[in-house]
């Protein structure tokens, strides 16, 4: 037992720590502006949420646009209802508390599936119209937890497998075998009687401070 214990090591990471997901349906009612005579067509805009955890479950506060085209004055009109709605969403989460080592959680919560119109209906008073909405969330927390790993402790990485070590150069090794001072001499201890480098490439000469013009005479064509 003492052999196989000295194979494995503790580590400590972030990882997922309880997840849950949730599908629901809702109906709104959305009021027009004129008696509605028939529903046109209806769509949902503008989604916004926010998650946070509570307790071993996820809240999710959020709001969108219902929009709703409808006719009226026997259908001799149309206009476009548009209203925002709010909701709250609570999903359970399967948690593995054991493994979580603080109370310090992320929480990561995400649309599936953005919310939708199933159905839109005038209801019976014809005034106001019912839109069945679906939507669906899925949701994580992640904390630091403490995961148990199994260590090979004779089996080697492929790419290290055909190095030779004994002929490879330590940086130290390298560091001491460079001179930096090789030619006893630093670099601005050279003179250069023509100027820099550049002026010399260019055949200008320097004279008592003053600059001649490049002698070309005894260049052939």
């Amino acid at each position: 037992m003492a052999t196989n214990k000295e194979h494995y090591r503790e580590i400590i990471t972030k990882a997922v720590c309880g997840k849950g997901k949730k599908f629901s349906k809702t109906t709104h009612s959305i009021k027009p502006n004129h008696r509605p005579t028939s529903i046109l067509g209806c769509w949902v805009i503008n989604h916004k949420y926010d998650a946070k955890r509570k307790g071993d479950s996820v809240e999710i506060n959020g709001d969108y646009d219902i929009n709703v085209w409808y006719s009226y004055d026997n259908n001799t009109k149309t206009d476009v209802a548009t209203e925002k709605v709010s909701y709250k969403e609570t999903i359970p989460l399967t948690m593995r508390s054991d493994e979580v080592m603080t109370d310090d959680l992320d929480v990561i919560a995400r649309a599936t599936k953005q919310p939708n119109t199933l159905e839109a209906s005038i209801d019976k008073k014809e005034k106001e119209v019912c839109v069945e909405v679906e939507r669906e969330f899925a949701a994580e927390v992640v904390g630091e937890t403490k995961v148990c790993i199994l260590i090979h402790p004779d089996k080697e990485d492929e790419y290290y497998r055909d190095i030779k070590w004994e002929e490879q150069v330590s940086d130290q090794e390298l560091k001491d075998e460079i001179e930096p001072d090789f030619l006893g001499r630093r670099p601005h201890d050279f003179d250069f009687p023509y100027g820099s480098h550049s002026d010399r490439d260019q055949g200008y000469h320097y004279e008592e401070g003053k600059q001649r013009e490049p002698d070309y005479s005894d260049k052939k064509d």
